[in-house]
Parts: structure tokens; sequence; C-alpha cells
């Protein structure tokens, strides 16, 4: 069997499960993992083999992509026990979840003494961009490894940019994006919110906003989809969105970049974590805003 068609692909939840699903209907076979076994039943009459370990995935395949949420669980899985670390044949770690730059950094030194090269390759663009293929994916590392692995990153996302020869150049790119789309949401549901209390319909001050120079992602994608429907179904937690702000506000310090902005955006992103939002959708932020000026309409249960 030709090695590089087959790969491992560790974390198999909202993100991964679609990108093993490109993987497959592309003509590739899987050796996969997820502690979540629900996840992994979703492909048990699939072209994979469910592996029972991190290391056994390392153990059967020379390719492991790892989809994780957590910068921790990524360290754990990558070296901790019966982690990918101790695998006998993987040659090539490809990380497509936001880490952030210092656990990127070490975890690719940890698996670099093993002879286990990394190419940091974290993704924007949500579940429906991972449905679709349409993600933009951000790596840096070896550009030997990048070059090797662009085919495959090619069918999970439609814009593949290679930021440059260092570990965690693109896990910077990465948390800086996500600063901008928290910040845009958080903004955008300021505004909205002020409409609001002021008794103008919100989907009115969503087609103006788009016909006008406040347009921004939150106002063309994530109100319509997500927020006027009152699906509040966009497919991230307000956990992860706090994260990722998180990290950028710590890289920020690290290089002694202000944030002023920055800094507000995280903290209104804490909140809506410290009132036990953590688990709902990230697009459900509005709704702390609402409560605040005493228009809230009826909410989504945490889940």
């Amino acid at each position: 069997m030709d090695n590089l068609t087959e790969i491992g692909i560790i974390g198999v939840g909202n993100m991964g499960h679609h990108f093993a699903r490109r993987f497959l209907n592309n003509g590739y076979k899987l050796v996969i993992y997820d502690k979540n076994q629900e996840a992994l039943s979703y492909f048990e009459n699939e072209n994979a083999y469910i592996a029972d370990s991190p290391k056994e995935v390392a153990d059967r395949v020379e390719i492991v992509f790892v989809s994780l949420p957590t910068p921790a669980i990524v360290k754990q899985v990558a070296m901790g026990e019966n982690g990918i670390i101790f695998g006998n044949k993987i040659n090539t770690y490809v990380d497509l979840s936001t880490t952030g730059q210092k656990v990127g950094i070490e975890v690719a030194k940890g698996l670099e003494e093993k002879g286990i090269r990394t190419l940091d390759a974290p993704v924007s663009g949500g579940v429906q961009g991972a449905v679709k293929g349409t993600l933009a994916v951000m790596a840096s590392g070896e550009k030997i490894v990048f070059e090797k692995i662009s085919p495959m990153l090619n069918i999970i996302g439609k814009n593949v940019f290679y930021v440059g020869n260092k570990i965690g150049q693109a896990q910077i790119v990465k948390v800086a994006n996500n600063l901008l789309s928290g910040a845009a949401l958080a903004i955008t549901s300021e505004a909205v919110v002020l409409g609001k209390k002021a008794e103008i319909d919100p989907e009115v001050l969503i087609s103006i906003f788009n016909a006008g120079s406040g347009r921004n992602t939150a106002t063309t994608d994530k109100f319509p989809k997500s927020i006027l429907t009152g699906k509040f179904d966009y497919g991230f937690t307000t956990d992860l969105m706090y994260k990722d702000l998180k990290l950028c506000m710590e890289l920020a310090e690290e290089l002694d970049v202000p944030m002023w902005l920055g800094s507000g955006v995280t903290q209104l992103w804490k909140y809506a974590v410290t009132q036990g939002g953590g688990n709902r959708d990230f697009t459900t932020i509005v709704n702390y805003l609402e409560e605040m000026v005493g228009i809230a309409e009826d909410q989504p249960a945490n889940t």
C-alpha cells in the first residue's frame, strides 16, 4: 500500500468529522482516534480503522493530523501517555487545531527529538467551511514538509497559505484572525442591541449594515444564519472563542503589543463564560447584551 494513501486523524468531532469525510471521499484510507465513542461510531462502516489510542494511530501511519479543542488536549495527545510521540511509524505530524504559538513550539520540539517533523496548520471558516472544503488553512514549518502535505490541505481548504518556516507563525495568524472574528461579532451585537432598544427591527438593521460601511462577517454570515433565525447553531462554542482570544492576548503581552480594543473584546467573551455560557454557541453573545438592557427574549438552554 502507498503510505500516502493512508493517513491518521485524531479528533473527529465538529471539525475533524468533516476532514475525515473529505479525505475518505478523495480516496484516502484512514486510521482514526477520538475519546468520544459516539464520534467514532460514524466511521464504523467506512474505509477507516478505529484505533485505541493516539500511539496506535502513530504506529500504523506515517502522517497524523490532529483536530482538537484546546492546547492542553493537543499536548496530551501528542506527548502524554500513549501519545503520538511513542508511535513507531509516524514521521509527520500536522496540527489543524488552534494550539497557540507556545504549545505549538513545545510540541514540535518534543516530536523533533523523536525524528517526527511538524506542520503547524490551523484553519478558519467554521463547520460549514469544513463541510464544503472551503476553509482557509494557514501553515508554517519546513517548506519541504508543507509541500508534502499541501495536496491534503487542498482537500479541506480552498485557500491554503504558507506563512513561514517557523513553527508557531501560523498559530499567530490564526489567533489574530479570531480576534477580528470575535470583535466583529461582539461589536455587531452591541450595534444590533442598540437598535432593538430603540425599537428598530434587527433584520432591517442587518440589511442596512450589509448595504453600508458596517458590513462584516457577523452581519453577512452569523446574524442572518444563526442569530436572526433564533437557531444559535453556528457550531463554535463561547468557551473556544474565549480560549482563542486569551491566546491572542497572551501573545500580545509577550511581544509587548498593546491591545486596547482586543482586551475589551476579550473581557466581553469572558463575561459570557462566567455567566455559564461557555458551552453555548458563540452566537449567543448577543443574549448577554440584551439581558443588560432588558430586552432579552427566550434563549437556548446550555448544552
